[in-house]
């Protein structure tokens, strides 16, 4: 992809790793590979900060309580950041129920490896799963694979969901990392689906005034107690914590 392709807008283009006729063994390395690159990159860094601000309300409440909480990760892929939440909870001594839902039924074999029976994983519509007393909802690198109603749903459905409050981690469209990506996959040397869309998932993500105003078509009467916030290197999340 040209470098200095426009990015007045997201690019409007699919991923290769969503077809689905990439055979399972291609998407297990893919996933394998795109883990290594999200380790690179701080991509959990966002994540555990959040569940750090959370707990820090609860204990400001009065405690975190006995209870496990019960979390979400939506579009869990290779269930690297489900594993990181497991230690997290482990080190912090905060007790967790963990949950995983993908679309694609290709990635649970690969998330279970990793996982074993620290998270059930589930394949199918994480909008089939409202009303389970859901603590936390969370997502990494989801929301710039759905279209403008996808993502306002989305924000509708873990708002009225998540009872502790819910994050979205995902990339900040900028010139620099997606100029400068395909230059990390191949010192990486990652597949080249990996290579060519984490390239395309920078110029398909956004900037915090997309944010803002999906937010405040969203979630019109919460929206200013959301929390836009960029996390280094080149992520753009969106927070919320009751």
């Amino acid at each position: 992809m040209n470098p200095f392709a426009s990015l007045a807008r997201p690019i409007a283009r699919e991923e290769e790793m969503d077809a689905a006729d990439l055979p399972p063994a291609h998407y297990a390395k893919v996933l394998a590979d795109l883990s290594r690159i999200n380790g690179l990159t701080l991509a959990r860094r966002p994540t555990m900060g959040f569940l750090g601000r959370v707990r820090a309300r609860g204990v400001e409440a009065g405690g975190i309580g006995a209870k496990p909480w019960r979390i979400l990760d939506v579009g869990f892929g290779a269930g690297d950041m489900l594993l990181a939440i497991a230690r997290w909870g482990d080190a912090h001594g905060v007790a967790l129920d963990l949950v995983g839902v993908d679309l694609n039924p290709k990635s649970a074999p690969v998330a279970a490896a990793r996982l074993g029976d620290r998270a059930r994983l589930i394949t199918g519509d994480y909008r089939d799963l409202a009303g389970q007393g859901w603590d936390i909802i969370l997502s990494s690198l989801v929301t710039h694979h759905m279209d403008g109603g996808q993502r306002r749903d989305f924000l509708r459905f873990m708002e009225a969901e998540g009872t502790r409050g819910w994050l979205v981690n995902d990339l900040h469209r900028q010139r620099l990392p997606f100029a400068g990506y395909p230059l990390l996959a191949s010192l990486a040397l990652v597949d080249p689906i990996v290579r060519r869309d984490g390239q395309l998932s920078v110029g398909r993500s956004f900037r915090r005034a997309e944010w803002q105003a999906t937010l405040a078509d969203a979630l019109s009467d919460t929206a200013s107690q959301c929390r836009i916030f960029r996390s280094f290197p080149y992520r753009l999340c969106v927070e919320r914590i009751r």
